[in-house]
């Protein structure tokens, strides 16, 4: 028992295990509830979508947490998100071959996200307005690709057969039983992971997102890690836009729209906190997935969508307070000492 005690203990005392784990408890608590108003909730076919509609809302939520525990924000996930969408779309209804079109979508993606670090890291402008601008354009190019219109289906381009290739890829294909899309969010969540608590670059995440001026003392080089952050989260959302692409057989000019908020909401719920320097990933995870539940229950029992962005709003703000009241007590403690 002692040694389960100290396990414990070694466990909660990570930073942003605490609020990790009290996310994930959240989830289960949740997700029981719903289901004892609807047991349909509880069916496998159920389980499985929600963790495919999930995948969209993680990705988000990693893209916009590796940027908030920095101490900084992406409001242009949504567009890039469309930006995906609709480049990669338009070029395979006009018969370009689906890994040059996936290519050149991401290209143009990772190309806002350089653009995003440089303007924040190197010119310093404030991240809300650096990438507010950003949003607007990557937005712009979505509407103008195809001539301000959406996309006609995919497979008027490359054939019915690539293109059921191409959804059941990213979308509607399942490996051990649970469908692509998770896989793909689970997987660019575990390497990203893996880069925040194993690698040097995290390190410098968290350090910057601390205590901006103490990292670079440290010789953290804040213009190329801040660039990384942005980076990431441009990549995160050019997957989602490969996800909605194969969700709809189409391009939508207003696919994403208010991702960034989403991945705000996954990230916060789980316990990144929005002034920098803690929380985990780990966490974020968790955080999706009360989104989804919520957004998944809440749409099973009947809830008007109004109510159901009140309720998700309701939460996103009361664990922002959280985080800022226990900032403000641990640094009210640390003064009296």
């Amino acid at each position: 028992m002692s040694t389960l005690n100290q396990s414990t203990k070694k466990l909660t005392a990570v930073r942003g295990m605490g609020a990790a784990l009290i996310a994930f408890g959240g989830w289960i608590v949740l997700y029981l509830v719903f289901g004892a108003i609807d047991p349909h909730i509880f069916t496998a076919g159920n389980m499985l979508n929600l963790l495919r509609s999930m995948a969209k809302y993680l990705l988000v939520g990693v893209g916009q947490s590796v940027i908030l525990i920095t101490g900084n924000i992406d409001l242009s996930i949504g567009s890039v998100v469309a930006m995906s969408s609709m480049i990669s779309a338009t070029m395979m209804c006009r018969g370009v071959p689906i890994p040059v079109a996936i290519l050149v979508a991401l290209v143009c993606c990772m190309m806002i996200g350089l653009i995003n670090g440089v303007l924040v890291g190197k010119f310093k402008l404030p991240p809300f307005i650096a990438t507010l601008g950003t949003m607007f354009c990557a937005r712009g190019v979505a509407y103008m690709v195809n001539g301000n219109r959406n996309t006609d289906a995919i497979s008027t381009g490359i054939g019915k057969e690539a293109g059921e290739s191409f959804q059941n890829f990213f979308y509607y294909g399942k490996t051990l039983g649970v469908y692509n899309a998770f896989w793909i969010a689970l997987l660019i969540f575990v390497v990203v992971f893996f880069i925040m608590n194993k690698t040097r670059t995290g390190r410098h995440i968290y350090a910057i997102g601390s205590n901006v001026e103490a990292a670079k003392l440290s010789g953290v080089n804040v213009f190329a890690t801040i660039t990384k952050t942005y980076l990431i989260s441009a990549f995160c959302a050019f997957v989602v836009g490969l996800i909605l692409c194969a969700q709809a057989s189409m391009g939508n000019m207003e696919a994403g729209n208010v991702y960034e908020m989403y991945g705000v909401a996954a990230g916060v719920i789980g316990g990144i906190s929005p002034l920098g320097g803690s929380g985990l990933l780990l966490g974020t995870f968790a955080g999706a997935g009360v989104w989804q539940t919520l957004e998944n229950g809440l749409g099973i029992i009947g809830a008007p969508v109004g109510l159901q962005r009140i309720v998700i709003g309701i939460i996103v703000t009361g664990a922002v307070l959280i985080d800022v009241v226990f900032r403000q007590g641990l640094g009210t403690k640390k003064a009296k000492k």
